[in-house]
């Protein structure tokens, strides 16, 4: 099932927060990366090797305690106001941990928020003070390597992790266990999330193509004719000059009204580090690519295409251009049906949004780009007793989720207590969850056998059935998993390898951690001005010139170094 809600969102980016960004790509990621280091395919002489281990199925008598640290938030303690009796310390998950594998957890501190848990986070590796299991970001990961706090779990993994454990965990193939090793050893056990759910596509109000007798778009040309159609022809109805064609926001790129999926119908990939003709790793912002894309949103923007105040909106401030019905295309990632178009169709039941491919400016199909998803690694102190405790929570973790014995209904989705899963301490997912889901509902749609469905393509397909049954709540989700809903164009994606996958994982090198902020600033100032028309497009020319003194062209050295020994 999907997390792909404002709260949702809000989750991913605070826990980013741990990770320094890496000049638009493989902020959420991990260090000296060699992808023939995966877990399945070698062992390490490292300190894990010496710790005492247990079979998968023991349960430890007495049972231990763990040491962890813990943060919540809002959106968490909704949750537990949901589930009576349980707590963020003593719940379903917590009780699991503690009569199947004899397992009790002692939390030194919970922060409330993602500010202060960074605050403490830092605090605790700055004084060496951490806890036994220790959830990390990439930049963090490394200094606890480096600091010499913390063991390579390779051995500790190999041999407590079940078959279907490692089966789960290399569903999005090797990257997050790449990013996660450090010299050859593996500092942290991947949290892994799924990289293709990041995937850009176009979303359109198909009822406003509908009124305004408009095809449905199949070129970057037909995009453009559709957002000035949207903003010209009055598609909501009130006789105002009120409606925007394109909707963006502040940032550019990330989070909902972003822009990534644009630039890619340019086979420019702003955001993430590609291959160059040489084979060698540049930044997608610095590309000629790039600059066309700059151009036409200039053009459009000058059109009154674009949002006139798209420059001081952030992204939770342009869906409310979206739920007011005042646009109607957008770019963005599979989850906008969930949030803010619910909210749309809440207030406008004839309001509804499809997802479509993205569209190229040429011949040549336009591929998403995407990033690492996993983003946060679990690492253990060189000291702890018990390191394969960590690897038999991942087993239970998945197991009673997705394995033969699940209650998908008891941990995962409780009645309407949907982030029931949060209060885990760990969370793997398998990469493809959300396209497996969408693929066994069509199968059991198609081949009349929705009775059939199990886990969570059963909680969906229910909730779809809901929404033809007439109850409106349920849109997001016809919308995203419905045979021909938006998950329909990722099996696409899938199947014809439409996936720009950025090319670093390592974590941020010595000059990223110094100068992503100055260089993120620069883009974004820049491109911001060129849309707007207070640069001229040949503006570009000159910001890729100072990107590189900047610090671009040192950041670029150090990426491809660690490019190079990755393949070795």
């Amino acid at each position: 099932m999907r997390r792909g809600t404002r709260a949702t969102f809000i989750a991913f980016v605070c826990a980013a927060t741990l990770a320094v960004s890496a000049c638009g790509g493989g902020e959420n990621n991990g260090n000296n990366a060699s992808p023939s280091n995966t877990p399945a395919a070698s062992q390490s002489e490292g300190a894990s090797s010496a710790q005492p281990t247990a079979s998968a199925g023991d349960r430890y008598d007495p049972p231990i305690e763990i040491a962890l640290v813990g943060v919540t938030d809002d959106t968490l303690e909704g949750v537990l106001a949901k589930l009576p009796g349980e707590t963020f310390e003593n719940n379903r998950w917590s009780k699991l941990y503690e009569d199947q594998l004899g397992v009790k957890f002692k939390y030194n501190w919970i922060a409330k928020g993602p500010d202060q848990f960074v605050q403490k986070m830092n605090v605790s590796i700055a004084s060496g003070d951490v806890p036994e299991f220790i959830q990390v970001g990439a930049r963090e990961l490394k200094q606890l390597q480096e600091a010499d706090l913390i063991m390579d779990l390779r051995d500790v993994y190999e041999r407590n992790a079940a078959p279907f454990t490692k089966e789960v965990m290399m569903q999005g193939g090797s990257a997050s266990f790449d990013a996660a090793t450090i010299d050859g050893k593996l500092m942290g056990i991947p949290d892994t999330r799924s990289s293709i759910d990041m995937a850009q596509f176009v979303w359109v109000r198909t009822d406003w193509l509908q009124k305004l007798k408009l095809p449905e778009p199949k070129t970057m040309q037909d995009v453009v004719a559709i957002a000035e159609a949207f903003s010209t022809q009055d598609p909501d109805g009130n006789d105002k000059a009120d409606t925007v064609g394109l909707l963006l926001q502040k940032d550019l790129f990330g989070g909902f009204a972003s822009l990534e999926g644009f630039f890619n119908g340019f086979h420019a990939y702003p955001t993430i580090w590609i291959e160059d003709e040489s084979g060698n790793l540049v930044h997608g912002s610095t590309r000629p690519e790039t600059k066309a894309a700059l151009a036409e949103l200039q053009s459009m923007f000058k059109k009154g295409l674009l949002d006139k105040e798209f420059g001081v909106k952030d992204w939770g401030k342009a869906a409310e251009t979206a739920s007011a019905g005042k646009v109607g295309l957008a770019y963005g990632q599979q989850w906008l049906s969930a949030w803010p178009f619910q909210s749309n169709h809440d207030n406008d039941p004839n309001a509804v949004w499809k997802g479509y491919p993205l569209m190229s400016i040429d011949d040549k199909p336009a591929n998403t780009e995407i990033s690492l998803g996993t983003y946060q690694y679990w690492a253990v102190r060189k000291d702890a007793k018990h390191p394969e405790a960590l690897i038999k929570m991942f087993n239970a973790y998945i197991e009673k989720n997705w394995g033969k014995t699940a209650e998908f209904g008891k941990y995962y989705l409780p009645g309407d207590a949907e982030g029931a899963w949060k209060l885990s301490p760990v969370t793997p997912e398998p990469a493809n969850k959300n396209l497996d889901q969408y693929l066994a509902i069509v199968d059991g749609v198609q081949n009349n056998k929705t009775s059939e469905l199990t886990g969570d393509a059963k909680v969906v397909y229910d909730k779809i059935a809901a929404y033809k049954n007439g109850d409106q709540k349920q849109w997001s989700w016809a919308a995203g998993y419905d045979v021909d809903g938006v998950y329909s164009v990722m099996k696409q994606y899938k199947d014809t390898d439409r996936f720009m996958m950025n090319k670093f994982v390592g974590a941020p090198t010595e000059t990223m951690a110094e100068k992503s902020s100055t260089l993120g600033k620069l883009t974004n100032e820049t491109f911001t001005r060129i849309i707007l028309g207070d640069l001229p497009i040949d503006a570009f020319d000159t910001f890729v010139q100072d990107w590189k003194k900047l610090g671009g062209d040192q950041i670029t050295t150090e990426v491809n170094e660690w490019y190079k020994a990755s393949k070795q």
